[in-house]
């Protein structure tokens, strides 16, 4: 399995925005563009969930908490999953992660702090 390098994330005020970008630098672009891929996160004490996932055929899908604020997109090419964040709230601090969905075990990498000050 792959693992996955996550960057983008820092301290942000209410409101701001982050990109956040995920490479699969060990994945050769033939298993990668048929992947769905997903972005995770997981603030302390609680479980990791899914925020955004985009399909080979970049069909999107986003949890109620982040709809209409973030988005997400890929890069064939560059092998490469982004994060878009905007409108950022201090509920959505937390480590971010990128993953294959569903997720894979042995491809999670070292995820990226975001935390957004109120």
């Amino acid at each position: 399995q792959v693992q996955l390098v996550e960057s983008g994330g820092g301290l942000v005020q209410a409101g701001g925005s982050l990109r956040l970008s995920c490479k699969a630098p060990r994945m050769i672009t033939s298993t990668f563009s048929p992947k769905t891929m997903a972005w995770y996160r997981q603030a302390p004490g609680s479980q990791r969930d899914m925020v955004a996932s985009i399909s080979p055929g970049r069909s999107t899908y986003y949890a109620d908490s982040v709809k209409g604020r973030f988005t997400i997109s890929r890069d064939n090419s560059k092998k490469m999953v982004y994060l878009q964040m905007n409108s950022l709230k201090s509920e959505d601090t937390a480590v971010y992660y990128c993953n294959e969905f569903p997720f894979a075990d042995g491809s999670w990498g070292q995820g990226t702090q975001v935390t957004v000050s109120s």
